[in-house]
């Protein structure tokens, strides 16, 4: 088969990863003491960045329950995170299944799979060792996720891995910087912000890539679905049922807050390098734009 100069490309940055993966990767197992007993005291999450922060509810709650609900939030985050890990590496699958095996570009995709297996029992296992159930998605949004290996593909499939990615990213890279937190959590935030960065030079590329194929249809759908995919995501970051574990009425919690104009900054500041991203990319735009806002991604426009 003839390779045209954008396989070349495409080759190229898949080899690089590849190298990269090589070169620098970490096993959970190995590389974190997970019979080290929680610092006493330290908080599991920036305060600041609790979906409660700022309402009327985190006023009545104590030091203490601010503490449990920290807890319970990034317990939720973590089993979310391999919620949304499990459907990518679905989707790489999907991509690997169809498409040559002796291509860097599918080496790269199968060191991918490989990196989230390890993210996903690196989060599995942080929960368990803060001693919070792993919430996951609400029932109907675990339904729908199976949905997404059928009707996902091109840049929408890589452009849903970016928001799912770049969001955990970017609050992750805050978290582990502040000495305050636990260590733990700040151990499992430094190894998935050192290996993510890999994964999304690589699905950047396939979307700029994947943008440059479409015709005026196909653009209508993936904006569409990259935008549902991503309401799904920011809605499913905290479970109600975290709430119950401080007292608090789940459903008086959530609606607090979805309606918690603190949380809604949080979402847009976690998410806003990569709607940047999206937007420079034809991504962003009609029929998505309902599916934006109700995300909390897109300010005024």
């Amino acid at each position: 088969m003839t390779r045209t100069l954008d396989d070349h490309g495409r080759e190229k940055t898949a080899d690089r990863l590849l190298k990269s993966s090589a070169n620098k990767f970490y096993d959970p197992d190995v590389d974190i003491d997970w019979s080290a007993p929680l610092a006493e005291g330290k908080p599991f999450q920036l305060e600041r960045r609790s979906s409660l922060y700022g309402t009327h509810l985190w006023d009545r709650l104590t030091e203490e329950q601010r503490l449990e609900l920290g807890k319970h939030e990034l317990a939720s985050i973590a089993s979310n995170g391999i919620f949304f890990e499990v459907l990518l590496m679905q989707l790489l699958l999907k991509e690997v299944y169809n498409s040559d095996p002796t291509t860097r570009h599918v080496q790269y995709a199968l060191a991918e799979i490989a990196d989230e297996c390890r993210h996903s029992t690196m989060f599995a296992r942080s929960v368990e060792a803060v001693g919070a159930p792993a919430y996951g998605p609400v029932k109907i949004v675990h339904r729908l996720g199976k949905l997404l290996p059928f009707i996902g593909y091109g840049p929408a499939l890589y452009g849903s891995i970016l928001v799912a990615e770049e969001i955990l990213d970017r609050i992750q890279r805050e978290s582990m910087a502040d000495e305050d937190i636990q260590p733990l959590v700040r151990m499992v935030n430094r190894i998935h912000v050192l290996e993510e960065a890999r994964h999304v030079t690589f699905a950047r590329e396939e979307v700029t890539r994947g943008m440059a194929k479409l015709n005026k249809a196909e653009l209508f759908y993936q904006r569409w679905l990259v935008a549902v995919v991503s309401f799904a995501i920011t809605r499913s970051l905290i479970n109600p049922r975290v709430y119950k574990a401080v007292g608090l009425n789940p459903r008086e919690a959530w609606e607090a807050a979805m309606n918690n104009p603190h949380w809604h900054e949080t979402l847009r500041w976690s998410g806003e390098r990569i709607m940047a991203f999206l937007d420079d990319a034809g991504l962003v735009g009609q029929p998505g734009t309902y599916w934006w806002r109700k995300s909390f991604l897109l300010g005024a426009r």
